[in-house]
């Protein structure tokens, strides 16, 4: 099948056959589509657009250009959770040993930062000795016996997908929701889960800036994901400001522990966190409904249960045994710690979140390119919440940064990214989750 006359057909605003997307699959794989073509296709589909069956169609495709998951006689059922990214979204490391405890079993395969979002893959790798790149049988082994492993992403699974996006990042076709839907789903259809639960992050730190677009992507999955046999539920939740009390790598562990042992949980990101998990166990079957999900959750998370199925996962993939009692002998630590004082009195009404989350990039958190190391030590911490009061030279964030002249570049920028009104302002509360999809 000539790659031109697809491309064309796309480019007239034609819904391809199956066997025109799997011809197309075919070449992103062997090499046989040059990068102009590629290039062509994606350039078609962001003006043309996708049908539902299409882009059914080109996510089973990619799912099986690759390795495919199996988990034969699992005693529970296989599950995951995937976000769209956010500044100090670190949902999944919590939710993931939480659904374990639960009876699921969760075959986590992480990202790395993207943009100005941070990558779970990347906070993890703030624990001495974790790998996230155990060998297939060894991630089988640990899912498994413990009931999850949160790794990162491998080259085996949807290698097509991995590059038709490399190919959508250097040609502005990136925002295509049947493209971002079928990247997104043919991973984790390749991952052979059995129920999956979506968080599309909306707002001025996420990658959907508007509900309208956040809605349109949350159908999009769920009902491609039906199509292609996998159960999926989609929240939309608020992004507008920093979610959780730190931002960076380390920090955002230390957070997770204290999370975990119940020793600190910031009201945003636990109902996010008890949200997401108890639609997992709902899809599971692991609980009646939602209320009895969040009950059983909570009930893993009193307990101590969550805590031992991380730590037990921490040690799993190489991690030091004692992490959960002694983090601080184990996360890096910068050495500069300053507090962001307010300039003036009021009240905080607004944060420009990606500027916050481009901060941490350039402070060293995340990537500018993608050879980049990451400094692990440096974030914010004790960030103050949309509606918080505070006196003028109260601290909005304490900075974690590398060396003096980088904590006042960042003390500068951060006051920028806030917005105090004026004393006794009355902010109205955003609710986390904003609508629920499927």
């Amino acid at each position: 099948m000539l790659a031109q006359e697809i491309i064309r057909a796309k480019r007239d605003g034609q819904a391809l056959s199956e066997a025109q997307i799997q011809s197309f699959v075919k070449g992103l794989t062997d090499g046989s589509w040059s990068e102009g073509q590629v290039a062509a296709l994606g350039m078609a589909v962001f003006l043309r657009g996708m049908g539902r069956e299409e882009a059914v169609h080109l996510t089973r495709a990619m799912m099986h250009s690759g390795r495919v998951m199996q988990w034969p006689d699992m005693p529970g059922p296989v599950l995951d959770k995937h976000s769209s990214g956010g500044v100090g979204d670190k949902v999944s490391l919590m939710l993931a040993p939480m659904v374990a405890a639960c009876g699921g079993y969760v075959p986590m395969i992480a990202g790395r930062g993207l943009g100005h979002t941070g990558g779970t893959v990347d906070k993890l790798e703030a624990i001495p000795g974790y790998t996230t790149t155990p060998d297939p049988a060894r991630f089988d082994r640990i899912v498994r016996e413990l009931g999850c492993a949160i790794i990162g992403q491998t080259g085996d699974l949807a290698p097509a997908d991995k590059r038709f996006y490399a190919t959508r990042d250097v040609t502005a076709t990136v925002e295509s929701v049947p493209l971002i839907t079928a990247s997104i789903l043919s991973k984790k259809l390749a991952a052979g889960l059995q129920g999956l639960s979506m968080d599309i992050k909306c707002g001025n730190g996420a990658f959907a800036s508007t509900p309208e677009f956040a809605r349109e992507l949350a159908e999009s999955i769920v009902a491609v994901a039906g199509g292609a046999g996998l159960k999926t539920r989609a929240l939309i939740t608020d992004m507008n400001e920093v979610l959780g009390d730190e931002v960076g790598n380390a920090l955002e562990i230390a957070e997770t522990i204290a999370y975990l042992k119940g020793e600190r949980q910031e009201s945003r990101l636990h109902e996010v966190t008890l949200a997401l998990a108890a639609e997992m166990l709902v899809i599971g079957g692991l609980a009646a409904d939602t209320a009895a999900a969040r009950a059983r959750l909570q009930r893993a998370l009193d307990s101590g249960a969550a805590a031992e199925k991380f730590a037990q996962m921490v040690v799993a993939l190489g991690g030091p045994a004692d992490l959960m009692e002694r983090p601080q002998a184990y996360l890096p630590a910068a050495p500069v710690i300053q507090a962001i004082p307010a300039p003036r009195a009021g009240v905080l009404s607004a944060m420009k979140t990606r500027d916050i989350g481009l901060l941490i990039v350039e402070m060293g958190g995340g990537r500018r390119v993608a050879s980049d190391a990451i400094d692990f030590r440096v974030g914010l911490s004790a960030v103050r919440h949309v509606g918080a009061s505070v006196a003028a030279g109260e601290p909005l964030a304490m900075v974690h940064s590398a060396d003096e002249a980088q904590a006042q570049r960042v003390i500068a920028a951060y006051q920028a990214a806030v917005t105090l009104a004026e004393p006794g302002t009355a902010i109205a509360a955003a609710p986390i989750v904003m609508d629920v999809i499927g």
